[in-house]
């Protein structure tokens, strides 16, 4: 879609008055918030649902008969629905609250300790965030299961071959994002799931950076796991979400003990709930996700393929502005990618570029963005990362390039 089509489809001016946050001023400059890849802002709507819930009905949910635990219950039940119909997930109680994607991924690599042995393999990619691979590497010290990893290319893209050579009978699970956070790489994760699935191996997906940008179909992805992030979705912190298939959910062990995900407990044994409350241990961050459903239908109203193409639109805009800067080097350029640019300026540490365009009103990230190895692959100790959303505009990215350029000169 081309940048008059898109900016058709989305009234920018509205949608950044939704947002309250982008009125401020930071050291006296208006805020240019280029930080959303670590987390997106959140709209009034979402802030008035928080407010909504704990001014009206606060009150802890599926024990109480009184009026407010049955609407907080309602109110949360329907968000997990609310999560069900955007993901096409096949039953609501596939659904399972977390505190957030690290918290579902150790989850699931928890509860594979009852199915690994010494000489199982599992597969993580080169692209990977660390709460993507460290709970795996956790995983193998228990079991003995080796961990083994599908190489990058250049581009920032996966070694699809090595991968394929890597899908033996010894495989049992395979772990991999979506979409790089480091590089805003687009994984072609139907191909990885089809084959690890020829050898019967079990699929994670790592949804954190896809889910602000694409609309994903866990049945249609045949995914077995998916995870994602209520923060980088418009929606608040602490709350995270673990889509699992029933035949695995119901395999798995519970996580965590405590109130709500048991049926009977005595001192002899305790028996547990079904899913999802199997998974949920304790109160949960009732209002969180009711929040978080509110988020989804805020930009499920915007539609996803608009955000995506205005998405793409200010990805062409920008790149072709930092390819202009001489010295600057994009780390991650391949065909397919979401709207998230990594770069370095010469020797410039990137640390010291952030901080003067923070003078200037300009939030983006510095460092290795919690992917320490594909920093070493790059041999770099971290980068400039601008990542944009659908309520940033190419008048903010104009800002940016002149203000890097400013501060390029500064550091030379």
């Amino acid at each position: 879609m081309n940048q008059t089509a898109a900016t058709t489809v989305l009234d920018i001016e509205k949608i950044r008055n939704d947002f309250p946050i982008l009125k401020r001023k930071v050291n006296g400059q208006p805020l240019v918030y280029f930080d959303n890849a670590a987390t997106s802002q959140t709209p009034q709507v979402v802030i008035d649902a928080i407010v909504d819930y704990y001014a009206n009905y606060n009150a802890n949910i599926h024990r109480g008969v009184h009026a407010l635990s049955q609407e907080a219950t309602d109110a949360y039940e329907q968000a997990r629905k609310k999560i069900q119909t955007h993901l096409n997930a096949k039953e609501a109680y596939e659904i399972i609250f977390t505190a957030g994607t690290t918290h579902a991924i150790n989850l699931v690599a928890n509860g594979f300790r009852s199915f690994l042995k010494q000489g199982d393999e599992v597969l993580v990619s080169a692209l990977e965030h660390h709460s993507n691979i460290v709970p795996w590497q956790m995983l193998c010290e228990v079991t003995g299961a080796r961990l083994r990893v599908i190489p990058m290319t250049p581009k920032g893209t996966l070694d699809m071959d090595a991968f394929a050579k890597a899908v033996t009978d010894k495989l049992k699970l395979v772990f991999v994002n979506h979409v790089s956070n480091a590089l805003g790489t687009v994984n072609p994760i139907k191909e990885i799931i089809d084959q690890a699935h020829s050898v019967g191996a079990a699929v994670l997906i790592d949804g954190a950076q896809a889910c602000p940008h694409i609309k994903p179909d866990v049945q249609e992805l045949d995914a077995d796991f998916y995870v994602l992030s209520a923060h980088k979705i418009c929606g608040p912190t602490g709350v995270g979400i673990l889509y699992g298939k029933q035949e695995w959910l119901n395999k798995l062990p519970p996580y965590q003990g405590g109130g709500e995900m048991i049926d009977q407990v005595s001192f002899e044994k305790t028996t547990y709930a079904g899913l999802p409350h199997k998974f949920e241990a304790g109160t949960p961050n009732i209002c969180g996700g009711i929040a978080t459903g509110v988020g989804l239908d805020y930009m499920n109203t915007i539609g996803f393929d608009a955000i995506a193409a205005y998405e793409n639109d200010l990805l062409e805009y920008a790149t072709q502005k930092l390819k202009a800067i001489p010295g600057l080097i994009i780390y991650g350029t391949a065909p397919e990618k979401t709207a998230v640019i990594s770069f370095n300026v010469g020797e410039i540490h990137p640390y010291d570029i952030g901080t003067i365009l923070d003078k200037l009103g300009i939030a983006v990230r510095t460092g290795h963005h919690c992917t320490q190895p594909i920093m070493d692959y790059f041999k770099i100790p971290g980068t400039v990362r601008a990542s944009f959303a659908f309520y940033n505009t190419k008048e903010e990215i104009d800002v940016f390039v002149a203000a890097l350029q400013r501060a390029v000169m500064m550091l030379s």
